[in-house]
């Protein structure tokens, strides 16, 4: 840290890591009560605020409800509904009863939703209408209306008992999929939002003066953990749009609303530079983050917007601890291709080839994923002195860390980590394939940044074609995720393999450039 950024990181560091730190106070009531915490934009660009005075009364009354539902503190309670404010409500008050939020993105399916929800160990999910047919089928689950239990919580008093879960309470959940095995749980700490702070307040300069619009998806870290999590402990109101993206609707609500401090995938800036309707955005910062951003897109920026686009890197398991900082106090001119340098209160470099952040870093908080600890062994070095990204790249002699590869088979694909495991998973129930296997290319279009490819060998009798390819791809939409189906299938007769079985992925690729 540098002698700018040390008192201010310091100070987030005695908020958060305290033993008596209590979420919903840290986050909604301390605030001035008359304060916005979010505007929410509907599809139709009609507008609406949450205060955090509302925030307040209504999470209050909501825990009374919840609690008879017998939620309590360390409670694994999954979230699946739009970004709407009821999903702020609720989390809020899930946070009042000591319990930790579960976030479940809303293009999964039942599939993908019941994944999550099992290895949460969770017994119910908070849903709404629009979602409550993939929560339903999943056995053994309760299914709660966040409409029903708003109108239940209107006759209610408001719960007025506080939960200090203390610096090392978990208060999220979230699950990361990886090559093989089922998604793996983070448990995220309440010290871990002093990072968050800090990342906003550095990297991407969200002042009080600015109009804040972080377009992530709060189903994922990006939008939760800087979406949602740290826009209320920085008291910076934030836009939540609840409609899926496309550049007409996300070019209109930047003008309409004047924001002034946008952030996004390069997958956005690319599908807006190509649509032609910037005329009117007038854009003080831009930041990217979810997949790596390339300098065409910068030199757009700048020769189209008068912006620079600053990209940023991180993980679920870090939060974001690699970037181009945008505050005037540790901002550096952008290098071509490099995602920036280590963080304020981040030690990062490159060890044996891989991205690695030092676990002495102050603002360091993985301890590892829930209940898994082979698997978080594989994370760290031997010695425990660094935590092992798993992704490969470069620093050169002025600290700026440049992406190269990733070192597992994790596919990124429009700003979203998608395991092949999951996706195989589900193409493999499918009655004409006997086996099959998921990697990631380069999108030829050059707009999502990767895709997912899937190389199915099927079972005697199947018929391979165009008819058989848009079966499997809705097989895997409806069953685990828009998102994820595969953009291209190939049949193949048999897949490479090791002796011992397991697949070589690495061999597909070279396949699919031949």
């Amino acid at each position: 840290m540098t002698s700018d950024t040390r008192p201010t990181i310091e100070g987030w560091l005695a908020e958060y890591d305290a033993r008596d730190a209590d979420v919903a106070w840290l986050l909604c009531d301390r605030h001035d009560p008359n304060a916005v915490a979010f505007t929410f934009v509907d599809a139709d660009l009609r507008t609406h605020d949450l205060t955090f005075g509302e925030l307040a009364e209504r999470s209050r009354r909501l825990a009374t409800v919840l609690a008879d539902h017998e939620l309590r503190r360390g409670s694994r309670v999954p979230v699946l509904m739009g970004k709407r404010p009821e999903l702020i409500v609720t989390l809020v008050a899930i946070w009042r009863l000591g319990a930790v939020h579960v976030p479940l993105f809303t293009a999964f399916a039942t599939g993908a939703v019941q994944l999550r929800v099992e290895a949460a160990g969770a017994e119910l999910v908070i849903t709404d209408r629009a979602q409550r047919a993939k929560v339903d089928p999943i056995p053994g689950i309760t299914a709660l209306d966040v409409d029903q239990l708003e109108r239940a919580a209107a006759d209610r008093e408001p719960h007025t008992g506080r939960e200090t879960v203390g610096g090392d309470g978990t208060f999220l959940q979230l699950y990361t999929s990886g090559t093989t095995g089922r998604p793996k749980g983070v448990p995220v700490p309440v010290r871990a939002i002093a990072g968050f702070r800090s990342y906003m307040h550095f990297a991407m300069d969200v002042t009080a003066d600015d109009v804040h619009w972080n377009a992530a998806d709060p189903g994922w870290a990006y939008g939760l953990y800087y979406g949602i999590v740290t826009p209320l402990a920085a008291a910076r109101r934030n836009l939540l749009v609840d409609a899926g993206f496309t550049p007409e609707l996300t070019t209109e609500v930047l003008r309409r609303q004047a924001v002034t401090n946008f952030a996004g995938a390069p997958t956005m800036y690319r599908a807006i530079g190509r649509s032609g309707l910037v005329e009117g955005v007038r854009l003080r910062r831009a930041c990217s983050a979810g997949e790596p951003l390339t300098p065409d897109i910068v030199r757009w920026a700048r020769e189209t917007l008068d912006v620079e686009i600053r990209d940023h890197y991180g993980q679920t398991e870090l939060g974001m601890v690699i970037g181009n900082c945008a505050h005037e106090n540790v901002a550096r001119p952008l290098k071509d291709a490099s995602m920036g340098q280590q963080l304020p209160g981040i030690v990062a470099d490159v060890v044996d080839g891989r991205i690695a952040v030092s676990t002495k870093s102050p603002l360091f908080w993985f301890t590892g994923y829930r209940g898994e600890p082979e698997r978080t062994d594989e994370r760290f070095t031997g010695d425990g002195a660094w935590y092992l990204t798993g992704d490969t790249g470069r620093v050169d002699e002025d600290g700026y860390f440049f992406f190269t590869a990733r070192d597992d088979d994790v596919i990124l694909a429009a700003g979203y980590r998608i395991g092949p495991f999951d996706v195989e998973s589900v193409l493999i129930t499918h009655p004409a394939v006997a086996d099959v296997a998921v990697v990631g290319q380069k999108d030829p279009d050059g707009v999502r940044g990767e895709i997912v490819v899937a190389y199915a060998v099927l079972l005697e009798g199947a018929e391979p074609g165009d008819d058989l390819v848009r079966e499997l791809q809705a097989h895997v939409r409806e069953r685990y995720s828009a998102h994820a189906y595969p953009r291209l299938i190939r049949f193949v007769d048999a897949l490479p393999k090791t002796p011992s079985g397991k697949v070589q992925r690495f061999k597909l690729r070279e396949l699919h450039a031949d």
